[in-house]
């Protein structure tokens, strides 16, 4: 039996949807590839160890890959053998949303429904090797999670935001429980979530009773927002190079989301404009936030989704958001988390427990920002691990 069969609880109207983008819109793109400048040499672009930036050399590469190697059909057939749906999702104010999701349905009965919750620069690509990996393991009869994977709206297949008022982090979570309660999970899902997935599935913890686990692998609390002295001499060897890091972050990595926060109707046309652009601004985070170098053709999978989509214009309202969700304590639910060496920005144990009932918690040796992407397997049994531990009780 295929993982395609909805629970008979399911009221949303949901269609199977297949991932076929029009020949034009290809051709477009090798156009503006073909007819895009580079930049001329300079002395900043020349560094390799990427201190200014992503290298002209990189650059060179990427854009000869995507002109000349790159091949979006091969993804597509990649992301179709996925069950691929769209369900509409009517808002509290009945605003309607056409929400694409990738979905694992499973036939047992005590199945945790399981939503996984991505950030800014990925979609729901991110979570597709964890998708595959639970297809190779188990089959609909025995999958213990009915698993679903959003394109968050504004990102990927999903409707964008809407025109006529501010769109936020609570916005996305109503709407994302409205889905998970509408697929026939509203006696209790589990939400998994990292970067701007940490601070929705937060909030669906922190608001919303049908959410009663919350997972993360990103969160970050700033040592003002502490109640109390933290003594940082108890903290270890690795928490203190994880404040480090992340203040050096703060310092010199956080430009792009100071931008896209105060001007992001100027960044949306001029990376909505260039192919090249969107490689440079984006192509760079997944470079500089992962611990090793995603493969070339992992990158331009998810430019070629931005693109297609022209979503990078539209995905950047959440950085408007001034809810820091980082202090809405996950009291009410089981909280886990998994500590990933090279994150962008690592938070102490003592200090994530303040955020939250902390009963599961795990340290990695390898991974960085992107860790459904880059440790798919420790990450999912992380995950397994946890909700074993608190689901029912």
């Amino acid at each position: 039996m295929s993982f395609d069969t909805l629970p008979a609880s399911a009221t949303l109207k949901v269609e199977p949807y297949t991932v076929s983008v029009p020949d034009a819109a290809l051709k477009e793109l090798q156009t503006a590839l073909k007819v895009a400048r580079i930049a001329p040499p300079t002395f900043e672009n020349a560094q390799e160890d990427r201190r200014f930036g992503v290298s002209r050399e990189w650059v060179l590469q990427a854009k000869e890959r995507w002109s000349n190697g790159f091949d979006w059909r091969q993804q597509e057939s990649r992301i179709n053998e996925l069950p691929n749906y769209k369900a509409t999702v009517i808002d509290d104010d009945q605003k309607s949303y056409q929400i694409h999701f990738v979905g694992l349905f499973s036939q047992k009965k005590d199945a945790i429904p399981l939503i996984l919750l991505h950030g800014w620069p990925g979609s729901f690509l991110e979570f597709l090797p964890i998708i595959n990996l639970l297809k190779q393991k188990y089959t609909a009869e025995t999958l213990p999670y009915n698993v679903v994977v959003p394109s968050l709206p504004g990102f990927g297949f999903s409707d964008r935001p809407p025109l006529d008022k501010e769109f936020g982090f609570n916005d996305i979570a109503r709407v994302m429980n409205h889905l998970m309660v509408g697929l026939g999970f509203g006696a209790g899902y589990a939400a998994q979530g990292g970067d701007l997935g940490s601070k929705i599935s937060r909030i669906l913890g922190c608001d919303f009773e049908a959410c009663k686990a919350v997972h993360h692998n990103f969160t970050i609390v700033f040592e003002s927002q502490l109640e109390g002295a933290f003594d940082k001499n108890t903290l270890s060897a690795r928490e203190r190079k994880g404040l480090e890091r992340g203040e050096k972050f703060t310092q010199e990595g956080r430009a792009y989301a100071q931008e896209q926060a105060t001007r992001p109707a100027t960044l949306g046309f001029a990376l909505s404009a260039s192919p090249i652009a969107l490689l440079s601004w984006v192509g760079e985070k997944f470079l500089l936030w992962s611990d090793e170098d995603p493969s070339l053709d992992t990158i331009l999978e998810s430019l070629t989704l931005y693109w297609l989509t022209d979503t990078i214009s539209t995905s950047f309202y959440c950085y408007r958001d001034p809810h820091d969700s980082s202090l809405s304590k996950l009291n009410s639910v089981p909280y886990g988390f998994s500590s990933f060496p090279l994150e962008i920005y690592s938070t102490p144990k003592e200090w994530i427990k303040t955020t939250g009932n902390l009963v599961f918690y795990r340290e990695h040796d390898k991974g960085g920002h992107f860790a459904a992407l880059e440790r798919p397997k420790e990450l999912l049994e992380d995950i397994a691990e946890f909700l074993a531990q608190v689901w029912g009780k």
